[in-house]
């Protein structure tokens, strides 16, 4: 895979909480070089991100319930009608995991419909199921509810929990929802050889912080 196929698959990530807008400055030039995705940033920041990448390809993505996802359907639905007002042109939302987890499947629909209805035809809706923290029968129950709830896509993890991404947990999920939807890898990315076992596992996106170095790893 050439470097420029490579660089359309990485949401450029920087979600810390001391970040600075000279860091979210230099996230972005770092994204117009390399021809990235997105940046993917905290929603505090979309402003600032739209603001350096105007007249750039590159799109700005957010993240809604971040990163617990235990906040209401309605403050999320809020969190991302805010953003995508102020630039958001992607949403990663974090599925409700307890909800999930004790079977309270019609509220995760629930919430996952909420914020779909406002991303509906203005901004992509990818779901954040925390793969770390559920077993296979609950990753496939959250990606077929995703699959039936309005998201894009389905993503692995927040990169906040206790693990990230993995290669079976991708091919998994690219079982359940076939080539209707896209799936996001992130969390524990960071160089080369493990982003291309994702791609090859089925992920159609990759959310990581060390997408220059990966680049680097290429020469490019």
């Amino acid at each position: 895979m050439d470097g420029k196929r490579l660089a359309s698959y990485i949401d450029h990530t920087l979600l810390k909480p001391d970040i600075l807008t000279s860091d979210i400055r230099r996230l972005c030039e770092e994204a117009v070089e390399y021809s990235f995705a997105s940046v993917c940033v905290n929603s505090f920041y979309v402003c600032a991100a739209k603001n350096f990448l105007k007249d750039s390809h590159v799109k700005v993505c957010t993240v809604v319930g971040f990163p617990l996802g235990a906040t209401s359907k309605e403050v999320k639905a809020y969190e991302a009608a805010q953003a995508i007002e102020n630039g958001a042109m992607e949403i990663d939302m974090v599925m409700n995991i307890g909800a999930l987890k004790e079977g309270n499947y019609d509220y995760v629909e629930k919430d996952i419909k909420a914020v779909h209805e406002v991303c509906k035809d203005r901004a992509l809706l990818k779901v954040i199921i925390e793969t770390c923290l559920l077993d296979d029968d609950q990753k496939i129950k959250a990606c077929e509810i995703c699959a039936t709830s309005g998201a894009d896509y389905v993503k692995t993890s927040t990169g906040f929990s206790k693990s990230g991404a993995t290669a079976s947990d991708v091919k998994l999920m690219r079982k359940i929802v076939g080539d209707f939807m896209g799936i996001k890898a992130s969390g524990g990315i960071r160089d080369l050889r493990r982003m291309m076992e994702m791609i090859e596992a089925g992920a159609s996106r990759i959310g990581t912080s060390s997408s220059v170095g990966i680049m680097k790893e290429l020469g490019k």
